[in-house]
């Protein structure tokens, strides 16, 4: 397979992937972002990943969950609305283009409400534990070397560690954990398509697919979310939530999906329960066990230890 040349001149190899299409100015390789590690913004989208919850925690007290997804869901897609205008790119996509936002824009929907439906009712270290499974999975398939088949064990014993899955009494929160781990697995290999095909940028199909997730929860959330709009601090907080969980996480999933093989991302997400962690301890001085320093001992070890695929 021959080598590609981008726009800035740059060579890049059958084996790269150029960042496509994230602002106005086509970004490749040698773009300002395209500097950045792709693991700074995996980083990015960590951090953010759980300072969206602790908002919608405060939430749970004044709304039902069903409003509060929808509430994620719907400011997140005016936010990609007003920055990104993504319906102008409609006419520019294929039939399978179409189907794969139609595809990611639902799996949000139902991804989102299915998470909120589990945390109310089991410890997040544990429905983050179940999520993780699905990233295990994933992972499995880009193991195909001793070397990558033990950093996979080595993060998956660290989680573990981490998160001590416990088994409590609400069987329907656990429906709902292993639902949000399916859905999970489909955000990352149709996260990845859109960040991997051509045409119109991947931020902006982003934007479309969370229009379509706003549409789609609609029916389930706007009900529960209609007390937010007499009190402007609970809509401000909702938007919180939506720009926090939503909107910084998956630009920079995009970011780096777009730079890294799937097997990979899903390996580091891996590092997600050892940002909780971190977080956990400086914000809320929540210290760490014995039991979690080992933990992120063994994730940290297992990340550094894989190595990249490359396609031939």
């Amino acid at each position: 397979m021959s080598a590609e040349r981008l726009p800035t001149g740059r060579t890049v190899a059958p084996h790269e992937t150029p960042v496509q299409g994230v602002g106005p100015a086509a970004i490749g390789a040698q773009g300002r972002l395209g500097r950045v590690p792709p693991q700074a913004f995996f980083g990015v989208s960590a951090v953010f990943h759980y300072l969206g919850p602790s908002l919608a925690v405060l939430l749970f007290a004044r709304l039902n969950v069903l409003g509060v997804a929808w509430l994620r869901v719907a400011s997140a897609a005016a936010v990609f609305a007003l920055w990104r205008r993504p319906w102008r790119l409609a006419r520019g996509l294929s039939p399978e283009g179409r189907r794969t936002l139609l595809a990611l824009g639902a799996v949000l929907a139902v991804m989102n409400t299915a998470f909120y439906l589990a945390v109310d009712r089991l410890p997040l270290s544990t429905v983050g534990a179940i999520e993780f499974l699905g990233t295990v999975i994933l992972a499995a398939t880009g193991a195909r070397t001793p070397r990558n088949a033990a950093a996979l064990i080595l993060t998956t014993a660290g989680v573990a560690a981490i998160t001590a899955i416990r088994v409590t009494g609400q069987p329907l929160g656990f429906v709902f954990a292993f639902a949000n781990c399916a859905l999970f697995m489909l955000y990352i290999v149709l996260g990845h398509r859109i960040a991997n095909e051509g045409g119109p940028g991947a931020i902006d199909r982003l934007g479309a697919a969370m229009l379509i997730a706003a549409v789609v929860a609609t029916p389930w959330g706007l009900g529960g979310a209609l007390p937010a709009f007499r009190h402007p601090v609970l809509l401000l907080a909702g938007a919180g939530v939506g720009v926090c969980s939503s909107v910084i996480p998956y630009v920079t999933d995009q970011l780096a999906m777009a730079r890294l093989p799937r097997a990979t991302f899903s390996l580091m997400l891996a590092l997600l329960p050892v940002f909780a962690t971190v977080i956990g301890a400086i914000v809320l001085r929540q210290l760490p066990t014995l039991q979690d320093v080992a933990g992120i001992t063994l994730v940290v070890l297992g990340v550094a230890l894989h190595k990249e695929q490359r396609e031939e």
